[in-house]
């Protein structure tokens, strides 16, 4: 149940699903000023999330926590988190990579470096999605494309969720004695997963990727006319989408926090 209700419930405190309680509301209302004040609390909502500026502060905010050195160090193992799949279903032929699909590429990566050696593929699924196919296994699938040697992944078929992708996790490599950890997933997502391995008892570095929010190398955007620094203040879809992936991160930390898994 909690699984569900963790899936449901944050849609209503999302932008988008927030604006459509609001309008809804109004709808109802009989209230003249009422329905004034949610058909703009609606519109309002619905400006600020959508601008460019916006998403990027929010975005930041989360993917920075963690940047990695310039070198990463060795560890025992690498764990890469699930969320960079999409499984093989018709008409698709194979497995593919989504836009997290960095994930395994920076795992595959960091093997063929000799940073650790083994890999970890943690995703399982979650049936009242659709999903059938453990995300384990499209990960291997993917890791063996990308030149890991099957006996060098290790998968973790079971997890639904970030703190169970740990707990499972956890489990796996304590029986390796495997303790230090390069941990692999998208930057936004980086600062909720590490606290949580960490909570179970990890030696964790981070190993980011997928990030939305770059720095502006020194000299560029110094000529940027009216057009251009107006253009990323109209909503737009794109920004909406980052503002709510950033969001979902902060409503996780505090659910996360809540239930004494961080």
């Amino acid at each position: 149940m909690f699984l569900f209700l963790s899936k449901l419930l944050p849609l209503f405190v999302y932008p988008l699903g927030f604006a459509c309680l609001c309008l809804m509301a109004a709808l109802l209302t009989r209230r003249p000023r009422l329905r004034r004040v949610l058909a703009g609390a609606a519109l309002g909502v619905l400006l600020v999330f959508s601008s460019q500026p916006v998403a990027n502060r929010l975005a930041r905010s989360l993917e920075w926590r963690t940047l990695p050195p310039a070198e990463l160090p060795n560890a025992d193992a690498i764990v890469l988190l699930g969320g960079g799949t999409r499984p093989a279903l018709p008409p698709r032929s194979f497995s593919e990579m989504n836009e997290a699909g960095d994930r395994m590429v920076q795992a595959a990566r960091l093997y063929h470096a000799g940073k650790a050696p083994l890999i970890v593929a943690s995703g399982g699924y979650i049936e009242f999605l659709g999903s059938t196919v453990p995300e384990a296994e499209a990960m291997q699938e993917l890791l063996e494309l990308l030149g890991v040697p099957a006996t060098a992944i290790l998968r973790e078929d079971r997890a639904r969720n970030t703190y169970e992708n740990a707990l499972y996790v956890r489990a796996l490599l304590h029986e390796a004695g495997a303790n230090r950890i390069l941990l692999v997933t998208s930057a936004m997502h980086m600062p909720r997963s590490a606290a949580i391995f960490a909570h179970q008892g990890f030696d964790v570095i981070p190993a980011p990727v997928d990030f939305w929010v770059t720095r502006t190398p020194e000299g560029q955007g110094a000529e940027v006319g009216i057009g251009g620094r107006l253009l990323p203040l109209l909503p737009s879809a794109e920004a909406l989408d980052l503002s709510t992936r950033a969001l979902k991160e902060y409503i996780g930390m505090v659910v996360y926090r809540l239930r004494g898994w961080l």
